[in-house]
């Protein structure tokens, strides 16, 4: 039985995956509060955001059961229909198409911004009770429940406290749940550009020394770039004047897209992979970058995060449908071991391939491009390349 005034679940942090859960929650009938120390600015159709993602089929459905996908979908997204990688020391290319694994396309590319803003928007509905801003000041919790108290006076009782607050969670730490990590000494540099040629709808990787470099079709006839190159050349290259910078780029993408010409700011952000020891500690649940921060090489941070979402939405459901209580210490539990397996999976199959290709070594050199050319020769490997990719 909950105590008298306590709410379900208390979710702290309001980004993409903060606010879904939060909206998640809500839709299932449970009382939720969500805590955020800054209120997202709205998003302008006139400064696209630099922060995009390649966003997969299942995440795309988990935002239309939860009402926001049509509004995203009318305001600004670019779906893509095609993969190609590569590598620049040589051999066949990887491809993926749209066309030959009976799909109207492979993803969407999206901004951050513009998710963060759809969801904020359908919160009040859904009886969210939104702190913002308000940060947590004092954490307490036993078996029934956890204690929060906020900054702007306000104190709230929960069964259930989610840590939605990034990598570098607050919460987790009050939870005292350990981290380990690992420093690429790689930066991603974004920006977006615009190119000679088209970008056809495709999403275009190639593998180079320093590391991969994605470029990503936008509106408009722009794309995004994220660049990832060790720590020093990146700060070179976000040096480098436009010109400088467009000849480097069309470059490093071996001049598939013709010239090319930057059309905003150039940001670079530190790499690391970062896995949480445990994504569940009493009452206290860990979910999107609070668990787990991967390489970006393949886009999958935010789809990661969501589908930690999706996994505790099934979770709600099937208890209810039991009539028993979901957030029970032992149902948690399995809930928290298969999202940590799939995130410790998804951050060393992508950290394994960021090491192969991001490097020189003549033996390693020899074989990867083959082992790209090879994948993109056997349809049924590579429909489950991209099925594992896409959550379906």
């Amino acid at each position: 039985m909950s105590r008298r005034g306590q709410i379900d679940a208390v979710i702290v942090g309001g980004g993409v995956v903060g606010a879904a859960c939060a909206l998640a929650l809500a839709q299932q009938g449970q009382e939720v509060a969500l805590v955020e120390g800054r209120a997202p600015a709205r998003w302008s159709s006139e400064q696209p955001d630099l922060r995009v993602y390649a966003f997969a089929p299942d995440n795309a459905a988990l935002l239309d059961s939860l009402g926001v996908w049509p509004s995203i979908v009318a305001a600004r997204v670019q779906p893509y229909r095609r993969m190609r990688v590569w590598d620049a020391a040589g051999g066949a290319e990887l491809a993926f198409d749209a066309d030959a694994l009976g799909r109207a396309q492979l993803g969407w590319i999206l901004e951050n911004a513009l998710l963060v803003d759809r969801l904020w928007a359908a919160l009040p509905a859904a009886g969210v009770r939104l702190h913002c801003p308000a940060t947590v000041e004092e954490v307490e919790q036993d078996q029934d429940g956890v204690r929060l108290r906020l900054s702007d006076g306000s104190r709230l009782d929960a069964r259930l406290a989610i840590a939605a607050d990034g990598a570098a969670s607050q919460l987790r730490r009050s939870a005292g749940i350990d981290v380990s990590d690992h420093d690429y000494d790689q930066r991603g540099v974004v920006a977006f550009i615009e190119t000679a040629h088209a970008h056809e709808a495709t999403a275009w990787q190639r593998f180079l020394p320093g590391g991969p470099l994605a470029v990503l079709p936008f509106v408009e006839g722009r794309s995004s770039i994220v660049w990832t190159l060790p720590t020093a050349e990146a700060e070179r290259v976000i040096a480098l004047s436009d010109e400088a910078f467009a000849g480097e780029l069309q470059s490093a993408l071996g001049g598939r897209l013709g010239a090319m010409q930057p059309v905003s700011a150039r940001v670079a952000f530190p790499l690391r992979r970062q896995l949480a020891r445990r994504f569940v500690e009493d009452r206290i649940v860990l979910v999107g970058d609070a668990a787990h921060v991967v390489h970006p090489l393949a886009g999958q941070g935010v789809n990661l995060g969501l589908r930690d979402v999706s996994a505790l939405r099934e979770l709600v459901i099937a208890a209810q449908a039991r009539r028993v209580d979901w957030t029970a210490p032992h149902r948690l539990a399995r809930w928290a071991r298969v999202r940590r397996s799939e995130s410790l999976a998804a951050a060393y199959t992508f950290e394994g391939i960021n090491r192969v290709f991001s490097n020189d070594e003549m033996h390693l050199t020899l074989l990867r491009g083959h082992a790209l050319g090879l994948a993109g020769k056997l349809p049924a490997l590579a429909n489950l390349l991209w099925r594992r990719a896409s959550g379906l």
